[in-house]
């Protein structure tokens, strides 16, 4: 076996979570599969792989050499589309990453029509709410909500969204309407944890001017997925934050309304991400060239409040 088909057998084991399980998808044994990641542990003087009876763990080596067999097939793999004359024509599996709601909502009805108009195509979308290793967990591509780290990612910005506050109509007939941030001290808080610190919002200075203000709350109930935080303020359970567009249909439908929108901060960016290739596949440009113009015109039809416009670009 030589050091490409070793690669091969190497990231297989990591994608299938088991050597049997790339024995499987390459259609050799498991033997042969242990066989090359001893011949490139070997090679390379170190191990790459912690084995189990149930999972297998990278070690540091490891991590590292996976990212670069990652990008050395991929580029492998596009060379040979090159020669055949097929770099134009998509094909094969294309692997994405986004939001839960967000992927649901403007990423999965995109990639339906993606694989409609290719017909060699094929997808798999992951849909979560953290932010996904591209190159570690083997996605060619991902959307991402907020501000983006220096990194050697590609970014294509398609566009923004709020944060925004909200409760229903029965709660706030109960408990009252807060006027300024500061009013939030005195309400039942609902918290989204992948969103904000769960006792410090913050918020732009409001009418006034002044400096951005800082509030803290006193959740009563923290959650983790922001579908739950939601219901539970539909439900009249308390107040909540989350991203303008994962309420956009409850607002819409009156079970939920939006509050303290003078004080909202800047908009969050929205970026399709991926890796930097010298070669992208053909998979990837299809995918980035028929996504970003449809996302944006998606996301430049949500609303966003005058005040979030006004201050966009600052924090």
């Amino acid at each position: 076996m030589d050091r490409i088909d070793a690669m091969t057998a190497f990231v297989a084991a990591l994608d299938e979570g088991s050597l049997a399980g790339a024995a499987r998808r390459l259609g050799r044994s498991p033997a042969a599969i242990t066989r090359a990641v001893a011949l490139l542990e070997e090679r390379l003087g170190t191990r790459l792989l912690h084995r189990t009876t149930r999972a297998l763990h990278l070690t540091k080596a490891g991590e590292r050499y996976l990212a670069a067999c990652r990008a050395i097939l991929a580029e492998l793999a596009e060379a040979d589309q090159l020669a055949a004359g097929e770099r134009t024509d998509p094909r094969g599996l294309l692997s994405l990453t986004a939001p839960v709601t967000f992927g649901r909502l403007h990423v999965a009805p995109l990639v339906e029509d993606l694989l409609e108009a290719n017909p060699k195509l094929e997808a798999r979308l992951l849909l979560v709410d953290r932010v996904v290793s591209l190159i570690d967990e083997g996605h060619d591509a991902a959307v991402r909500i907020g501000h983006l780290p220096d990194s050697s990612l590609v970014a294509a910005r398609v566009g923004e969204v709020r944060r925004v506050v909200c409760a229903s109509p029965a709660y706030l007939a109960a408990h009252g309407v807060p006027q300024v941030p500061a009013d939030l001290a005195g309400h039942r808080i609902i918290s989204f944890s992948q969103i904000t610190d769960n006792s410090m919002w913050s918020f732009a200075p409001g009418p006034g001017g002044g400096s951005r203000k800082q509030v803290t709350v006193r959740p009563h109930y923290v959650v983790n997925g922001a579908e739950a935080a939601i219901d539970a303020a539909v439900r009249g359970r308390g107040i909540t934050r989350v991203l303008s567009y994962q309420v956009e249909e409850a607002v819409a439908a009156g079970r939920l309304s939006l509050l303290l929108e003078d004080y909202e901060g800047p908009p969050l960016p929205v970026a399709i991400v991926y890796p930097e290739a010298r070669l992208p596949a053909a998979k990837l440009r299809a995918f980035v060239t028929f996504t970003v113009p449809r996302l944006r015109s998606r996301l430049a039809a949500l609303p966003v409040s005058s005040a979030a416009k006004n201050l966009s670009g600052r924090e």
